[in-house]
């Protein structure tokens, strides 16, 4: 009878440390909701302008795993149970590259580089956190270089948040963040 007890105790053993209860939650940045304008499988043969995403580059304390949120006018938390998915830096280009593609019909947007002419972005974002105010920030500039000129716009918005927590302020952050792709798309256009 005791055989059966030491192999049973060690097996709930083992699957007690090996169950990870540690409270944390990953957040993805939700995939823009609009519909597309017009877009087509016969709209990448007839695209005419090119736009390369080159980069989006956030500030140093955004570059962690953590959601950032800003607890008085000087201090930011990382938090250690509220992490991004991938990195933070990816999800915004490739939420910026699925806004812009939809926004701009008769475009080629892509973060690779394209063969030909293209015109080219790249964005910096110094602000994508909560306050202790209830608002969401997404702050920082672009620069795109279209027909041989440049041209940079710093961008700096505050969106109330409708309801406390992480999910919510996830949401008003990627709707601060779609604005501004609907900003770039008209600079663009």
């Amino acid at each position: 009878m005791m055989k059966w007890i030491l192999p049973v105790t060690l097996a709930a053993l083992l699957a007690a440390c090996s169950s990870d209860d540690s409270g944390k939650t990953y957040y993805q940045l939700p995939v823009p909701t609009q519909p597309a304008a017009a877009a087509s499988a016969t709209q990448a043969q007839t695209t005419q302008r090119q736009l390369w995403i080159e980069q989006v580059g956030v500030a140093d304390y955004l570059n962690g795993s953590g959601v950032v949120y800003q607890t008085n006018d000087v201090q930011y938390v990382i938090a250690k149970d509220n992490l991004w998915a991938s990195p933070l830096e990816q999800q915004l280009q490739q939420n910026l590259v699925t806004q812009l593609s939809r926004d701009l019909p008769g475009w080629l947007v892509s973060a690779q580089t394209l063969a030909g002419d293209q015109d080219v972005l790249n964005v910096t974002v110094t602000g994508f956190h909560g306050r202790y105010d209830g608002k969401a920030v997404v702050s920082g500039q672009w620069t795109l270089t279209q027909n041989g000129q440049t041209v940079t716009q710093p961008f700096n918005l505050q969106l109330d948040q409708p309801e406390d927590g992480y999910d919510t302020l996830v949401r008003t952050l990627a709707q601060g963040w779609q604005q501004q792709a609907d900003v770039i798309a008209a600079y663009v256009k």
